[in-house]
């Protein structure tokens, strides 16, 4: 799939300002540590995850969503009125129904003709929102739309801690399929898009791919359909097939993304992948054939933030100077189900607005 005329305008990143060790949550472990006499410090030496971030206890998706349009569209020289789409694309929503998303229309102010609607799927949300906008662009339908999301692991990491520590049947080997559990951390983001003759220097979305490789849907889920703000699901992951499996699903989108963009992998200047940790990087880059010092990562200091995590990382990449004006990026998703969703970006001046540190 190729784009002539869309342009990602802005980025906004609202994150949380509480933050939670890995070291702090095996001490809340402790029952669990001391009965199935595991090592300190296996959570960070696993993972690669230092810290991530959390919520406040009964924050609401649509809160953090609103801030990080709002501040995005303030930013932003598009007019709300100039907003054909608003997609709210996270795993995370405040209710199964209405749409998160018309609470999130209503705080940002957008117009009555706005398309409006809740995309969901794990951790390619806010990227296949992103190219639903981009279609609706190319095609005419509309001037400019927004993808935003937020993730709230709050619920999620202290439901598994308490569960984990009131199960004295579990063992070394059955206590695995909650570990993903742990890793997992909270934000909020943004992407405004627009027509080029909107933003006329903004850097062009130029072509994207997808890849489904669906046998493998079973390997990371939820107990349950609990999709409000207060969800608390188990999920469990067999993040050892998941790691491979998800691998082989990326090298398979590859094959797709390089003659769709009509790069070489030389011509790649810096990737930006799903951010799940340490060992899913490396193994991910190298099955790729792409050199790991031209990527960035945030997992070390935000976990993994589900369907925001590659685009907060997009955006800190670019405010942190990895990302240079004429760079081509590629944008490289992986997501439970199993799905890839890589997007290719020509860069050039996209504001990056929020509270990314420094």
């Amino acid at each position: 799939m190729k784009f002539k005329h869309v342009r990602l305008v802005g980025i906004g990143v609202t994150l949380p300002t509480q933050v939670i060790t890995s070291d702090e949550i095996e001490h809340r472990l402790a029952p669990l540590y001391e009965r199935l006499k595991l090592p300190a410090g296996r959570l960070e030496l696993m993972s690669g995850i230092t810290s991530r971030r959390i919520w406040e206890p009964g924050t609401m998706p649509s809160g953090p969503s609103i801030q990080s349009g709002n501040e995005l569209l303030d930013a932003s020289s598009i007019l709300r009125s100039q907003v054909g789409c608003l997609i709210h694309a996270s795993v995370c929503r405040d209710f199964l129904e209405p749409a998160t998303a018309s609470k999130v229309h209503h705080g940002l102010g957008l117009p009555q003709d706005c398309w409006v609607y809740d995309v969901s799927n794990a951790c390619l949300g806010i990227l296949n929102g992103a190219i639903q906008i981009a279609t609706l662009i190319e095609s005419g339908a509309i001037a400019a739309g927004i993808v935003v999301g937020t993730e709230n692991s709050r619920p999620l990491l202290e439901r598994t801690i308490e569960t984990l520590n009131a199960n004295h049947d579990l063992t070394r080997q059955s206590v695995k399929p909650a570990f993903a559990s742990l890793t997992i951390g909270s934000g909020s983001c943004a992407w405004l898009l627009a027509h080029e003759r909107l933003a006329p220097h903004a850097s062009a979305i130029v072509a994207a791919v997808a890849q489904a490789r669906t046998a493998f849907h079973d390997l990371c889920r939820s107990d349950d359909d609990a999709g409000g703000a207060e969800m608390q699901p188990i999920m469990d992951t067999d993040s050892e097939r998941l790691l491979h499996e998800g691998i082989a699903t990326g090298v398979a989108a590859m094959e797709k993304f390089l003659p769709e963009t009509a790069w070489s992998r030389s011509d790649i200047d810096r990737t930006v992948c799903h951010q799940v940790g340490g060992k899913h990087r490396a193994m991910m880059l190298e099955a790729l054939g792409l050199e790991i010092s031209r990527d960035t990562v945030t997992f070390p200091w935000m976990g993994n933030t589900g369907s925001v995590a590659l685009p907060i990382t997009l955006a800190d990449a670019a405010q942190r100077g990895d990302i240079q004006v004429g760079n081509r990026v590629a944008m490289l998703g992986i997501g439970s189900g199993i799905n890839s969703v890589m997007v290719a970006a020509n860069w050039a001046k996209t504001k990056i607005v929020g509270n990314l540190p420094n």
